[in-house]
């Protein structure tokens, strides 16, 4: 987890600083107003994270199959320390087989499984420390341990129907690109030698144009790279700026077709998140505010932690949500008939089975619209380039046609 350097104004005007760990800077200001103080500042510093065994992250795959096991050996009675070795030596993973040795080392040494996971904020995230410090808490761990399995296991599918359904559009997007660079660095600078050899003066409009464009190509490409690079690094150091990543999240939200989707995926996580987090046992301030770090859009974990704020002051869960005009109003009642019925967990649970099954309905529909669409643009470009290619060639035989004609 990130560490943050802080710096806050008491009710007396009393200025002092500190260092704490959050999901991420939005949090822990709300954490700090929560508790009556002023933020001034607030700075990401480096530290608090430890990093270990070679290159690369950890699998959500991997992490799922080593929760199903650890769960089946607790729930056998084997003991912590045993069970840690066991997971180390069988995991595929070297990244994980050392990072589960040194937390057998912890755990050892009189650390708790909780402590020793938060070390490795960038394998184990918020919400899985939270569902294993349930689970140690309160004596269930084999139970959190299968939750977060399955939390896991469907977070981890419904990513892969979102790339497996956005396969085919890249790829044919892809042999788009390549055909058209193919067509105007090696097809039409041969014709444009063509064209002088025919001593053709006046080229068309259309075959200008993509003579330059393609002189560009073939002349002066590396720019082309050194745009592509440029845009890329600026795009990125952007969204890692509170207000870049807030507007990014927003355009993510509002884009047309795809800003449904995104939405989609981020209720379903969210419901998902906060049944699992519930039915482990984490108090709902707790649930609320580990989910905020969790849905990966700032606009959407904003409202989720300006609901929590009104839940502290003594609200219902349902009131602010539906007060974000974020989450759609079948969600909203779902979730107050949960709170009503003292049910909230299995309602949460149902709410994100149904948005998993629209994500993945929009995404078939998704699919089968974008191929055509793809298919027409490839087209209209490529005949473009050609009859561009061919318009002299077409003037020069009907002057040829023309000349003939008058010899007769």
């Amino acid at each position: 987890m990130p560490n943050f350097a802080y710096s806050i104004r008491d009710a007396t005007g009393a200025v002092f600083g500190g260092t704490s760990e959050a999901e991420n800077e939005e949090i822990l200001r709300r954490r700090l107003t929560e508790q009556g103080f002023t933020v001034v500042e607030i700075k990401q510093v480096k530290g608090g994270t430890k990093r270990i065994g070679g290159f690369g992250g950890v699998k959500k795959t991997e992490l799922a199959v080593m929760c199903r096991q650890f769960s089946t050996m607790i729930d056998a009675g084997v003991n912590l320390v045993r069970c840690l070795t066991v997971l180390s030596e069988q995991s595929t993973s070297p990244k994980l087989r050392a990072i589960l040795n040194d937390i057998r080392a912890e755990v050892e040494s009189g650390s708790t499984l909780t402590r020793a996971l938060e070390k490795y904020p960038n394998v184990f995230d918020r919400l899985f420390v939270g569902l294993v410090n349930a689970g140690e808490v309160g004596g269930a761990l084999e139970e959190s341990l299968q939750r977060l399995a399955g939390f896991l296991e469907k977070d981890v599918e419904l990513r892969r129907k979102v790339k497996s359904a956005m396969t085919y559009p890249i790829l044919v997007m892809c042999f788009a690109i390549a055909v058209v660079i193919g067509l105007m660095t090696f097809v039409l600078p041969k014709f444009m030698v063509l064209f002088e050899d025919l001593q053709i003066k006046e080229l068309p409009a259309p075959t200008r144009m993509l003579k330059a464009t393609s002189n560009f190509m073939v002349h002066k490409w590396y720019w082309m790279i050194v745009f592509v690079v440029g845009f890329l690094i600026a795009f990125r150091i952007f969204v890692r700026t509170r207000v870049g990543r807030r507007l990014y999240d927003r355009i993510k939200l509002k884009a047309p077709v795809l800003g449904k989707l995104n939405h989609k995926v981020a209720l379903a996580r969210f419901a998902r998140t906060l049944s699992t987090l519930l039915s482990s046992g984490v108090g709902i301030l707790q649930a609320m505010e580990t989910v905020a770090g969790t849905v990966s859009n700032d606009i959407i974990s904003d409202a989720i932690l300006a609901a929590r704020a009104s839940i502290r002051e003594g609200e219902r869960i349902a009131e602010p949500l539906a007060r974000s005009k974020l989450f759609p109003p079948m969600v909203v009642q779902m979730i107050s008939i949960g709170e009503e019925s003292g049910s909230l967990d299995p309602m949460l649970a149902k709410v994100a089975d149904f948005y998993e099954s629209e994500v993945e309905a929009a995404l078939e529909s998704l699919t089968s619209a974008i191929e055509p669409v793809l298919i027409v643009l490839l087209g209209v470009v490529a005949g473009f380039i050609v009859i561009s290619i061919f318009l002299p060639l077409i003037s020069v035989i009907q002057n040829l046609s023309s000349g003939g004609g008058g010899g007769t």
